[in-house]
């Protein structure tokens, strides 16, 4: 009984209504008159829109006002989603500072997956579903898509400055990047074209009408589904069809001699181990080996170090790939992410086209169910799990994950009004750019280390303890 009146209450108070999700969605303030096509704050999260009624700014944690006027109506926020983006956020920050004390949270150095590995995919499919709530009443698909690619070129500048390598480490007060070794791709740069292609998706491929039943909606997006698939198969194609031939790469000497080569033998097709798979030779002989990671996770494998799971000196018996450069943000490991942001559009569509809770959790937890069944059975019949290749179980079984997550945030905060215990989670959620900036990309201790009394050494970050 009182479940009931909670719930009929909380339907009250909470029911998503016509035009909620495409208003105020993720920090982004509706152009006046603009209809959907300002989009959602982009990376579900991690680009913030600025609080401004008429226009769209590019803001670092951009102002969140609740309720924000739009076409004389006040809209509701999602928040579920928001609690969803903050609680990926603390997940982030927990595992980049205590993944090194704790491997077993820390990335899975190659094959398999850790709380850590969860990460990426969970913002990406958040970007999906806010993308859907930014796009439902579309008046100029020209125009939407012209912001989509300024969104896009912002949030891709933005990673290139701050994971290019113009920022140093901390303990180096010296910034700048030698454009012959700047890191192309990185976390927000992945984020910036996953976004692109998913919003794409959503501008130019669902069908014109309305849905009115459950089944309805996979026709209406029956040409998005078809885009997964054809990105799938290219590259499931170029994964286990390109040949991989033997490569080389240069390690500074450990005293001031020359450069030490190291040579990788390969030759051979479809093989998925940390040195002869065709993700990593795509990014060097398109990216170049020279603008790739340096310090890649495999690097942490038994065969790679002494210390393994955690980085460490070489065994004497290292392979010759060990030290070298792999990017887990390379251009075919993308082409998965994608994936993962179109399945995200899928969640969003019901959102929009279903107003009723049972129907919504249904229809979330089905297709979640069903990914996670079929990531264990890829990894069982050889497809393993393996977040730096972004192999196609590991895209399954973290997009049904985020799904269930999701779908039970929304059944505890959006149903049930279960808000003021996690309302740090949600303001936490509202601000991810900026607190994305000030946790993983070092910005903090990088301004602190910057103060010091006579010597660079005697600096903020020396004296409350922390090594530079």
């Amino acid at each position: 009984m009182r479940a009931a009146a909670a719930t009929k209450t909380v339907m009250g108070m909470y029911e998503l209504v016509d035009g909620e999700e495409s208003g105020q969605i993720g920090n982004v303030s509706v152009a006046g008159g603009g209809g959907g096509e300002e989009l959602a704050r982009m990376e579900a999260g991690l680009v913030d829109g600025g609080g401004g009624g008429k226009s769209l700014s590019f803001a670092i944690g951009g102002g969140s006002r609740r309720g924000e006027e739009w076409g004389g109506e006040k809209k509701r926020r999602l928040a579920s989603l928001d609690v969803f983006r903050g609680l990926t956020v603390v997940l982030m920050i927990i595992v980049d500072h205590l993944g090194g004390i704790f491997p077993s949270i820390n990335h899975s150095p190659w094959n398999g997956v850790t709380l850590a590995d969860f990460v990426m995919p969970f913002f990406l499919f958040m970007v999906g579903v806010s993308l859907t709530l930014a796009y439902k009443n579309l008046t100029s698909k020209l125009d939407a898509t012209l912001k989509a690619l300024i969104r896009t070129m912002k949030l891709f500048g933005l990673g290139l400055l701050l994971q290019g390598g113009y920022i140093h480490s901390v303990g180096d007060l010296s910034y700048g990047v030698d454009l012959t070794k700047i890191r192309w791709m990185g976390i927000l740069q992945r984020i910036a074209i996953a976004f692109l292609l998913a919003a794409l998706c959503e501008i130019w491929l669902k069908r014109p009408g309305d849905i009115k039943k459950e089944a309805s909606v996979f026709k209406k997006y029956q040409f998005q589904w078809m885009f997964t698939f054809a990105l799938s198969a290219i590259y499931l194609a170029l994964l286990y069809g390109l040949y991989v031939p033997d490569w080389s790469y240069q390690v500074p000497s450990q005293t001031d001699g020359p450069l030490r080569t190291y040579t990788v033998h390969c030759g051979v097709r479809g093989d998925t181990g940390p040195a002869c798979n065709a993700v990593a030779m795509i990014d060097r002989k398109i990216l170049g080996i020279q603008h790739l990671y340096k310090k890649p996770t495999y690097a942490r494998t038994m065969q790679c170090s002494i210390n393994s799971p955690n980085y460490g000196p070489l065994p004497a018996d290292a392979p010759s790939w060990c030290q070298g450069p792999f990017d887990p943000e390379g251009i075919l490991s993308t082409i998965m992410s994608v994936v993962t942001c179109v399945i995200g559009l899928h969640y969003g569509h019901i959102i929009v086209h279903f107003k009723d809770h049972k129907v919504r959790i249904l229809q979330w937890m089905i297709p979640s169910s069903g990914f996670v069944l079929m990531g264990i059975l890829l990894d069982l019949t050889g497809v393993h799990l393996n977040k730096a290749l972004y192999s196609l179980s590991y895209t399954y079984l973290t997009a049904g994950f985020a799904g269930i997550l999701f779908s039970g945030l929304y059944v505890l905060v959006d149903v049930y009004g279960f808000k003021r215990p996690l309302a740090v989670l949600e303001w936490i959620g509202k601000h991810s750019l900026a607190i994305f900036i000030l946790a993983a990309c070092n910005i903090v201790p990088v301004v602190l280390q910057g103060v010091y009394w006579r010597e660079p050494q005697n600096n903020i970050l020396r004296l409350i303890g922390v090594k530079t």
